[in-house]
C-alpha cells in the first residue's frame, strides 16, 4: 500500500489583495500570526514562516519521505523553495506599502544531504543590499545544531503594485 498526504489551502487571491495595501512587513507578520492564510505552496510543502523582522525571515520545515528524489534524500528543489522564500521574504519586509517583488535569479549551492533523519531544518534570509528597483538577498539552510546544508543569493526587481480598482 502507498503513502498518502492530503492538505487544502485558501484562495490565493485573498494574499494577493493583502499584499498590494499592506507594508511588506505588516503583511509577512499577519501570514506568521495566521491571521491571513498561508499561500498554497507552504501547504504543499509543508513549511512555515516563523520569524520576520525588517531585512531577516525565517522558514522551518520537518523533512519528510514526501520531499524525496529518486536517490533517498529531500530534492534540490525543496532545498531551492526554502532558500527562495527566505530570500525572498527577508526583501519583502523591508518594502512599503504599494511596492512587491519578484525573484530574478536564485544561485544555490547544495552542502550536505538532507533526510527525515535530518530534524527540522531553517532557512534565513537576510537581506544584503536593496536599491530603487533591485534587492540581493541571501540565504541559508541550516540544522538543529546550526550546520550549513546550502546557501544562495537572489537578485529581486522591486516594482509598484497596479492600484486595485474594486
Amino acid at each position: 500500500m502507498g503513502r498518502s498526504r492530503t492538505y487544502q489551502w485558501e484562495d490565493p487571491a485573498i494574499l494577493a489583495e493583502a499584499a498590494g495595501r499592506m507594508a511588506g512587513l505588516d503583511f509577512l507578520r499577519e501570514l506568521q500570526a495566521g491571521r491571513l492564510p498561508a499561500p498554497p505552496v507552504n501547504h504543499a510543502v509543508d513549511f512555515t514562516l516563523t520569524e520576520v523582522e525588517p531585512g531577516r525571515a525565517v522558514f522551518s520545515l520537518t523533512p519528510g519521505e514526501e520531499h524525496y528524489n529518486p536517490i533517498g534524500g529531500v530534492h534540490g528543489g525543496i532545498f531551492a523553495t526554502l532558500l527562495d522564500s527566505a530570500a525572498g521574504c527577508a526583501v519583502q519586509s523591508t518594502l512599503p506599502q504599494g511596492m512587491a517583488y519578484t525573484s530574478l535569479d536564485l544561485t544555490v549551492k547544495f552542502l550536505r544531504p538532507i533526510t527525515v533523519d535530518t530534524g527540522t531544518v531553517r532557512a534565513i534570509g537576510t537581506l544584503v543590499n536593496k536599491g530603487r528597483r533591485t534587492a540581493l538577498a541571501q540565504a541559508q539552510l541550516v540544522d538543529a545544531k546550526d550546520r550549513l546544508l546550502a546557501h544562495a543569493t537572489s537578485s529581486c526587481l522591486l516594482f509598484a503594485v497596479p492600484p486595485s480598482h474594486g
